[in-house]
C-alpha cells in the first residue's frame, strides 16, 4: 500500500514523498527509523465515500471460521507466524478482512505477539478469541487453539444461522401478504366499491368494514405509513440506549415461544465458550469475564458479572450460579458435579451439546408449526377479504337477472 508523506529532517528541512507498506504503522516506523519528524501520513489512494457502505466491507463469522481454519492447518505444518498471516492476506477476497491482516501482518514485523496484534482488530476478533490465542502462545498449541477457535465459532455459526433462517420463509411470506393486501385497498377495492354502492343494492355490514378500510387507507394511508417509520425510528433510538437495551434483552428472555429459543440459545453460548476456554487452559475466572463479553444479552452480562465478582469473593461457580433465576438448575448441578470431579471443562462441553441439540430442535419445530398456521391465517384474511367482495357482486348479477 503506498502512503504519501510530509516530514522533517533533523536539520529542519521539510521533505516530501510516497512510502510503500502494508499498513500505515509500519510506514510511520520505516520513516521514524530514517530520522524523519512525520508531520502528515496519509493513504495515496483514499477510499471512496460509497466503499465504506459496501457489505463487502463486513466481515463475516463464516469468513472468521475458514480464516481458522486455514490457521490451525498451516501452524500445524509449522508455518512461521509472519508468513501465515502474509499468505491469507493474500489470498482473502474480503477487502475489510485483507486491510486487517495487512496491518497484522506490519504488526508482527514490528515483532508485536500474535494475540496483541489481534487485538487491535476487535470488530473482527473478540476477547474470546484474543485470549484463546494468548493461552495458545503460552502453551506453544497454537494450532490445537486455532482449531479450537474454529470448531467453536463453527458450533455458534451454526446454531445461530439456523435461528436466524428459520425466521427469513415467514418473514417473506408475510411481507409478500402486506403488499398484496396494501394493492388490493388502495387500487382494486376502491373500483369494486364504486360499482357495488351505484347499483343500488343493500351492502352487508361486512363488506362496509372492507369498504372503510379501503377508504381509511387511501386518505391516511400515507399519516399511517409516516406514523409506523417514527415509531420504527424512535424504538431503534431507545434499543441503542442503555435502558432501551436492558428492555429489550428482557423482552427477548419474556416473548412466548420465542424467550425459550432466545434462553437456550444464550446458555449454549455460555456453555460452548466456558467449555473452550478451561478446556484450553484458560483460569475460571478469565473464563466467565470473557464469557460475559461474548454473550449477546445484556441479562446474561450482568449474570456473568455478577457471577464473576462472587467466584473471585470466595463462592464457587454452581453456588454463584444458583442465585439466579436465568440459569437452569440443572445446568448449576452439572457445574457442581464438574467441581466436585474436576472435570468442568467436560461438563460444560457435554451442557453446549445439550443446548445445541435443543435449539436445533425447537426451531425445526417452531417452523413446522409456523407454516400451518401461517397458511390458515393467510387463508383466512383472503376468503374473508373475497367473501366481502364477491358476494355483494353476486347479488347484484342476480337482481340483474344474469
Amino acid at each position: 500500500m503506498l502512503f504519501n508523506y510530509q516530514a522533517l529532517e533533523n536539520s529542519g528541512k521539510r521533505v516530501e514523498g510516497a512510502i510503500e507498506a502494508v499498513s500505515m504503522d509500519v510506514a510511520i516506523g520505516s520513516l521514524q527509523k530514517r530520522g524523519l519528524i512525520i508531520s502528515t501520513i496519509e493513504p495515496a489512494e483514499k477510499e471512496p465515500w460509497y466503499a465504506r457502505l459496501s457489505i463487502t466491507n463486513r466481515v463475516s463469522n463464516k469468513d472468521v471460521v475458514m480464516l481458522s481454519r486455514q490457521m490451525a492447518t498451516l501452524f500445524e505444518a509449522q508455518v512461521s507466524a509472519l508468513k501465515i498471516f502474509t499468505l491469507l492476506s493474500s489470498e482473502t477476497e474480503n477487502p475489510a478482512l485483507r486491510k486487517s491482516l495487512d496491518m497484522i501482518v506490519g504488526d508482527l514485523q514490528s515483532g508485536s505477539p500474535i494475540s496483541k496484534a489481534l487485538s487491535r482488530h476487535p470488530h473482527i476478533f473478540s476477547d474470546f478469541y484474543v485470549n484463546m490465542v494468548k493461552s495458545g502462545e503460552e502453551t506453544g498449541k497454537l494450532d490445537e487453539t486455532f482449531s479450537y477457535l474454529a470448531d467453536h465459532l463453527d458450533r455458534n455459526y451454526e446454531v445461530v444461522s439456523k435461528a436466524k433462517n428459520a425466521l427469513i420463509y415467514p418473514a417473506f411470506v408475510i411481507t409478500v401478504f402486506v403488499a398484496v393486501m396494501v394493492l388490493m385497498f388502495t387500487f382494486i377495492i376502491p373500483k369494486i366499491s364504486a360499482i357495488i354502492v351505484d347499483s343500488g343494492q343493500a351492502v352487508p355490514i361486512y363488506t362496509q368494514i372492507i369498504f372503510w378500510l379501503s377508504n381509511f387507507a387511501i386518505d391516511y394511508g400515507v399519516f399511517l405509513l409516516a406514523a409506523l417509520v417514527g415509531v420504527g425510528f424512535f424504538t431503534f433510538r431507545y434499543v441503542r440506549t442503555p435502558a432501551g437495551e436492558a428492555s429489550f434483552a428482557r423482552f427477548k428472555l419474556d416473548v412466548p415461544i420465542l424467550g425459550n429459543l432466545y434462553r437456550k440459545l444464550y446458555l449454549s453460548v455460555i456453555a460452548d465458550t466456558m467449555s473452550t476456554m478451561i478446556s484450553s487452559g484458560i483460569p475460571m475466572l478469565k473464563a466467565i469475564e470473557v464469557t460475559s463479553t461474548v454473550v449477546e444479552n445484556d441479562i446474561y452480562k450482568a449474570v456473568l458479572a455478577n457471577v464473576f465478582t462472587e467466584v473471585k469473593g470466595g463462592r464457587s461457580l454452581s453456588q454463584a450460579l444458583s442465585d439466579h433465576e436465568e440459569i437452569p438448575s440443572i445446568l448449576v448441578q452439572m457445574i457442581r458435579v464438574g467441581e466436585e470431579t474436576g472435570e468442568s471443562g467436560k461438563i460444560f462441553r457435554t451442557m453446549a451439546r445439550f443446548y445445541q441439540r435443543d435449539v436445533i430442535n425447537t426451531v425445526d419445530t417452531i417452523v413446522s408449526l409456523i407454516e400451518p398456521v401461517m397458511i390458515v391465517v393467510l387463508g383466512l384474511g383472503v376468503g374473508i377479504l373475497l367473501a366481502s367482495v364477491l358476494i355483494p357482486i353476486y347479488d347484484i348479477a342476480n337482481s340483474a337477472g344474469l
